[in-house]
């Protein structure tokens, strides 16, 4: 995580620079870029505390060794499910959400139930049926 962490934290104070230097040459006229690039500065900061102290946490991983092969990072990855028609229902959701944009926000409501059942289906799969712990 040493590289995640390093990009994090070294493009947090550029941000916070980026937005001062902005304001100035703006006159503090335009309050979207003088105050989104320290926020995204802010973000920055927070998910690079996140990852230093997730990396306190874990053991090195593979990427992590300077000497490390390529070999080092095989083997299982994660539980991930290839027959999950889930994330097609998400994915529905959100289409139907976008759609509202351009025909009346009354759709928002019926992609918002279909994305809660989707992610509640997604979330409860393995809790059920044939793979049910």
């Amino acid at each position: 995580m040493k590289i995640e962490i390093r990009l994090f934290l070294w493009l947090a104070p550029f941000f916070l620079a980026a937005g001062v230097v902005y304001g100035f040459l703006t006159n503090w006229e335009e309050p979207v870029g003088y105050l989104g690039m320290p926020l995204v500065g802010g973000l920055m900061a927070m998910v690079g505390a996140y990852l230093a102290l997730t990396a306190r946490r874990i053991d090195p991983r593979p990427e992590d060794d300077e000497e490390g092969e390529i070999a080092d990072g095989a083997g299982d990855q994660g539980v991930y499910s290839p027959w999950s028609w889930w994330p097609l229902v998400i994915g529905a959701a959100a289409a139907v959400g976008f759609l509202s944009l351009a025909v009346g926000w009354w759709v928002m409501y019926i992609g918002l139930i279909l994305g809660v059942i989707g992610l509640v289906g997604w979330v409860f799969e393995y809790s059920r049926g044939q793979h049910a712990h």
